[in-house]
């Protein structure tokens, strides 16, 4: 038996700007750090001894572990991969979501969010915020880093990191991977099995812990450590 322990990272500058972040790297805001905090108080609560630590190229991820380390008292090395990273958001990066919905509708903007395979127009190699352009990104070979990404690219990615360099592990080891909220969206729809209809439907909330628990590749049990901030995990 073993545990896979998610956490979406806290609030950053742009979740509480309401922007689309997407690769772009911005930090926690002090209600972030907050919750990174609190998010490892109450792994500490569950007495879950973690052997493996992973997480994005992003900063918002990255601090997120730390902070989560350095509640459980931890002074432990991680693995950061790209490939973990959050969707990448195309010509939305950076955009006020309210105003987006303004200009392009309500049903325009809730299809380039949640549905499976429709990807955003790609944004300009030009704009300060594509990945070529910011430094977090600078060693990695610019034919992987996207100019727009769908659920789909995003699901693609991440499992394929997850079947390569996490499943193995999770049969003598407890793993917690610190991301993003559709990067742990697209591992939720394979661990858990959703269809896209299920996936399209799926929030993860900043901050806190889902634990699920794993015996010889079947789930055997999922919950968020938080319930008062708890989103409908759909039924698995």
């Amino acid at each position: 038996m073993s545990f896979l322990i998610l956490v979406r990272h806290g609030q950053s500058i742009w979740n509480l700007e309401k922007r689309f972040t997407g690769w772009v790297d911005v930090d926690l805001t002090d209600q972030g750090k907050l919750e990174a905090e609190k998010a490892g108080s109450l792994i500490k609560t569950t007495n879950i001894n973690l052997d493996l630590y992973y997480s994005s190229l992003q900063l918002r991820a990255n601090n997120t572990l730390k902070i989560i380390l350095e509640t459980l008292g931890k002074k432990k090395d991680f693995t950061k991969a790209w490939q973990l990273n959050e969707r990448h958001y195309g010509a939305l990066t950076g955009l006020n979501k309210i105003e987006t919905i303004k200009k392009l509708g309500e049903k325009k903007v809730h299809e380039f969010r949640r549905s499976w395979d429709t990807r955003p127009e790609p944004l300009n190699k030009d704009n300060p915020f594509h990945p070529i352009n910011i430094d977090t990104y600078k060693n990695l070979p610019k034919e992987i880093i996207p100019s727009t990404e769908s659920l789909k690219d995003t699901y693609e990615r991440v499992v394929k990191f997850y079947e390569e360099k996490v499943k193995n592990n999770l049969k003598d080891k407890n793993i917690l991977i610190s991301a993003h909220g559709n990067s742990i969206r697209a591992l939720c729809k394979y661990l858990l099995k959703l269809d896209n209809n299920q996936i399209s439907k799926l929030e993860i909330p900043t901050g806190n812990p889902l634990v699920i628990e794993i015996d010889k590749d079947n789930i055997k049990n999922c919950k968020y450590l938080d319930k008062e901030r708890a989103k409908d995990l759909v039924i698995f």
